[in-house]
């Protein structure tokens, strides 16, 4: 491949302490340097003016439902996907069918991401058959190349587990990725436990189902020790746990997602219960969402994560509460957060690219999160000015459940650049 000069892009790179206009060259599938001094001849010469450069994406809470649901997703479509949100690498979930609670399946999604559009990572289960009652083979899972342990879909409800998996882990060097909902407390839930549920009589989910398993996997950290990473956070109370928990020195980190921050209970009355609005954990107040959008500002919150979960038209297409729970996201999590978090002064360029790309890849420990010459030229370009409507017909990913369509938002990842091949242009 010729060399490619990115020619007046605002690069903003926190890990590497730039936020200026400048000119990036890429040779082959490296940042070869940052203002350079020579350009090779033959150079294909890109002006980017007025366009934002940031280290391309990280989603580290992607479902690709492969193997066994590939009539939701698979690899190849989920990367295809992510490129088009200005994702160059996401982590792809154990839940599948079968999960990924063994080496030899780790080993087959490195086998099937190997023509995917993005660097596709695979996430471990923590049990085996995400049952919740015996662990998986950690170390072998580690070996073949996981590079994080969840059951995430199911929480671990089991104690001893937990406190097990957590020390295991912690000699793995590998974080746990929990979804913190508690299975008695949440039963047959469907909705908030709220104004909502008490004006329809609809089973309601309390927000104790979340911090009351947050707050017991911290305890088994401080007893167990390891890394801990609690997923898609809908409670303000949960911020509370947590910045208490970081004060303390645990290493502790967490995500939201942006459906948690942008969405509440009411619009799953006002939308006449569309299923679309339907996830687990359920959105929950005004109130809620105006803590943790404090708490994605002061750093409590280090990731905006996805949970990019695919539905089939027939299994969201269903009375609210036979609908399956969890909505697409790939395509639409930057320009929802530029559009009302960056634009309106709420966060900065900077504080977005630590959320989306430099914090997950650092929990993760995976090759990406930064700009700095010699890394893979893994680069999202984004067009501030850029409007859209969401339109499920130009969607990448075969699923179309989103709460988002018909949104009018600004701003846009025009171009996205992995290992420097060109992996999607608008």
């Amino acid at each position: 491949m010729p060399a490619i000069l990115l020619k007046n892009g605002h690069i903003v790179d926190p890990a590497a302490g730039i936020d200026k206009v400048a000119d990036i060259l890429i040779d082959g599938d490296a940042i070869e340097s940052i203002a350079p001094e020579k350009i090779p001849k033959d150079t294909e010469i890109m002006d980017i003016s007025g366009k934002y450069v940031f280290p391309g994406l990280v989603d580290m809470h992607t479902h690709a439902r492969e193997p066994g649901q590939e009539y939701k997703e698979d690899i190849e479509s989920a990367s295809q996907a992510a490129a088009a949100g200005g994702y160059t690498s996401i982590a792809v979930m154990a839940n599948t069918v079968p999960p990924i609670d063994t080496a030899d399946k780790v080993s087959f999604i490195y086998e099937r991401s190997a023509a995917a559009a993005v660097w596709i990572y695979p996430v471990g289960a923590v049990s085996k058959n995400l049952e919740g009652k015996e662990l998986a083979e950690l170390a072998d899972i580690a070996q073949a190349g996981a590079v994080a342990l969840s059951d995430d879909g199911f929480p671990i409800a089991n104690s001893e587990l937990m406190r097990n998996a957590l020390a295991y882990a912690d000699q793995l060097d590998l974080p746990i990725l929990v979804h913190e909902i508690d299975p008695i407390l949440a039963a047959d839930g469907q909705i908030n436990e709220g104004r909502i549920s008490s004006l329809t009589g609809m089973k309601g989910i309390p927000v104790q189902a979340e911090t009351s398993m947050i707050a017991r996997d911290i305890d088994l950290l401080k007893l167990s020790g390891g890394k801990l990473h609690i997923q898609h956070i809908s409670a303000a109370e949960s911020i509370g746990i947590i910045r208490r928990a970081k004060e303390d020195g645990l290493s502790i980190t967490c995500e939201v997602t942006p459906h948690h921050l942008l969405l509440t209970e009411e619009e799953v009355l006002s939308s006449g219960f569309d299923s679309n609005f339907k996830m687990m954990p359920p959105l929950r107040t005004k109130h809620d969402t105006e803590v943790i959008a404090e708490a994605l500002a002061d750093g409590t919150i280090d990731v905006i994560a996805t949970d990019h979960a695919p539905h089939a038209l027939h299994e969201k297409d269903n009375p609210f509460d036979l609908s399956a729970s969890g909505i697409i996201g790939l395509e639409t999590a930057l320009a929802l957060i530029w559009t009302h978090f960056v634009s309106k002064g709420k966060i900065s360029p900077s504080r977005l690219v630590e959320l989306m790309s430099v914090n997950p890849a650092k929990i993760l420990d995976i090759p990406a999160g930064t700009l700095k010459p010699g890394n893979y030229a893994d680069i999202t370009i984004f067009d501030p000015e850029r409007e859209w409507t969401v339109s499920p017909e130009k969607f990448f990913s075969k699923s179309q459940n989103s709460p988002f369509i018909g949104w009018k938002l600004k701003g846009k990842a025009i171009m996205t650049i992995v290992a420097g091949e060109i992996v999607f242009r608008d």
